[in-house]
């Protein structure tokens, strides 16, 4: 059956806690699902019957034989931590957790489903792709890369991939992650189904920054063909809800020059020394000699401030927005869009 929209319905007895939920994916910019909350299963079914539901978040207080029998894409138990036995058959996912964890195992379920899932149509204005490179090395490149995503994700959807062969960011994060960008890149090699969904359940946000944790071997960088980083760019930007992409880009992705040609806007930091100097001449004789000239149109070079902090972990990224950093990424916002 064709759907015309994907909904996404909540239902929980605790109206509280079912417009708290709906609230949040609401402010989710990145969920490609009209949010409907429902707080008892009459009131539930007497709208599926009208409006065909994608995706049913329903307490097993409030499941009954009706909700049982209704044409749903996919039934998810909102668990308290125990449950009728007679619901097991179906996927659940504990309520008492991150509204943030609980989003990614549902997106999970829903994208391993085999049954290929319909797209709505996604309305948003023409996705930007922002490139960050340097080949001078110490830069402050990632630290500008994840502030101006912050800064920008305050009023768009941004979504941040590090594409460089060592991120630290489990040790700069101080935890780990169960997926991260090497499963992405997996699925994209096998072509796989519902890859969009299978991608939202592995993003992570960090001051309304989306991101996918980097990968964790170099080798993983190393071995993505362009056809294959173009693949996945291409599905972000036709079947997301992602308005910026900023990719943070290293030297050991394959093609980097044809990559570059797909981005919007270049950042360059660069700094002022006389090697730091000689190699940024290198680089722009490169692009002269292998035919990307053109791409010094869209390329800015940038002399970052030294900004210091006593943060560490995960607060030192969290507080880049208000750093040195910040307040020159904010300036020069405010000079491109003027």
């Amino acid at each position: 059956m064709n759907r015309p929209k994907n909904i996404f319905a909540v239902c929980d007895l605790e109206v509280e806690y079912a417009y708290n939920f709906m609230e949040y994916l609401n402010q989710k910019k990145n969920i490609p699902f009209e949010i409907q909350a429902f707080t008892g299963p009459e009131v539930l079914c007497d709208y599926a019957r009208e409006h065909p539901i994608e995706i049913l978040l329903i307490s097993g207080k409030a499941m009954n034989d009706m909700v049982k029998q209704l044409n749903t894409g996919m039934l998810i138990i909102l668990s308290e931590g125990v449950h009728n036995p007679g619901l097991d058959h179906y996927p659940s996912v504990y309520k008492y957790q991150s509204c943030d964890g609980m989003l990614r195992e549902i997106m999970n379920y829903y994208g391993a489903d085999k049954t290929p899932h319909d797209q709505t149509p996604v309305l948003k204005r023409q996705t930007r792709v922002i490139g960050v490179y340097s080949p001078i090395g110490r830069t402050q490149k990632t630290s500008f890369a994840l502030t101006l995503g912050q800064i920008l994700a305050k009023n768009q959807a941004v979504l941040y991939l590090n594409l460089e062969n060592f991120s630290g960011f489990d040790q700069l994060l101080e935890q780990s992650f169960e997926y991260t960008l090497s499963d992405l890149l997996y699925f994209t090699r096998q072509e796989n189904i519902n890859l969009s969904y299978k991608m939202a359940g592995m993003v992570q946000n960090m001051q309304n920054l989306d991101f996918i944790p980097p990968a964790l071997s170099p080798m993983d960088i190393q071995c993505t063909t362009y056809e294959e980083w173009m693949t996945l760019l291409e599905m972000i930007v036709k079947e997301t809800r992602y308005e910026i992409v900023i990719l943070d880009l290293g030297d050991g992705v394959q093609s980097l020059f044809q990559i570059l040609e797909s981005c919007d806007q270049i950042y360059v930091p660069i700094r002022n020394d006389v090697i730091s100097a000689s190699k940024i001449d290198q680089f722009e004789h490169l692009l002269s000699v292998w035919g990307h000239t053109h791409l010094t149109e869209r390329t800015k070079k940038l002399k970052l401030p030294f900004h210091t902090t006593s943060h560490s972990g995960k607060s030192y990224f969290e507080n880049l927005v208000w750093s040195e950093l910040g307040d020159y990424v904010r300036e020069m916002l405010r000079k491109e869009d003027s």
